[in-house]
């Protein structure tokens, strides 16, 4: 009955390594899509461009967005690459330890060719997992700065009142 049931989580966990792979490859080029968004971001606010300021921006077009609607705003455009950041170490982690098992197999049956396949997919995921993890991270980080710094602007120049401690500086 044992052997029953570890074939069985062993067949199971095997079942998930194409997918894991896939998000790795989807959370890989979300990375850098953000991180070209980041950069052009960067160059429009050293520019001044208002296509830089994105809550400024939300605020001009609608004068009735409050302190906290302005910060829903920026925890809603942090999600997805906060998302990626956190995500993508924990994909990396699945696709390293799915292709152990086929290795071990291998190992145990002399297949080094079988071992060398197995590990190059478990490092080369974990690798890309941790590369789109890294860039979603620095983009987020500046990006929550920039919102912080934005919305202190937007409240001191409206009367809107400060927020210590608002959901952009919790949203880590």
């Amino acid at each position: 009955m044992l052997n029953l049931i570890e074939g069985l989580m062993y067949e199971a966990g095997q079942l998930f390594l194409a997918p894991v792979l896939l998000a790795i490859a989807v959370v890989f080029l979300y990375a850098f899509h953000a991180l070209g968004a980041f950069m052009l971001q960067a160059v429009q606010r050293r520019s001044g461009r208002p296509g830089g300021f994105e809550l400024e921006e939300a605020r001009r077009r609608d004068p009735g967005l409050g302190a906290a609607a302005l910060e829903a705003l920026a925890v809603k455009r942090l999600e997805p690459v906060r998302l990626a950041a956190r995500v993508a170490p924990m994909l990396g982690l699945v696709a390293t330890m799915i292709p152990m098992g086929p290795a071990l197999r291998a190992l145990g049956e002399g297949q080094v060719a079988e071992v060398s396949r197995s590990l190059s997919v478990a490092f080369s995921a974990v690798i890309l997992a941790l590369l789109a993890a890294a860039l979603s991270f620095a983009v987020a980080t500046v990006r929550r700065r920039w919102y912080a710094q934005d919305l202190a602007v937007i409240e001191a120049g409206t009367g809107l009142p400060a927020q210590a401690g608002g959901v952009v500086e919790r949203a880590s």
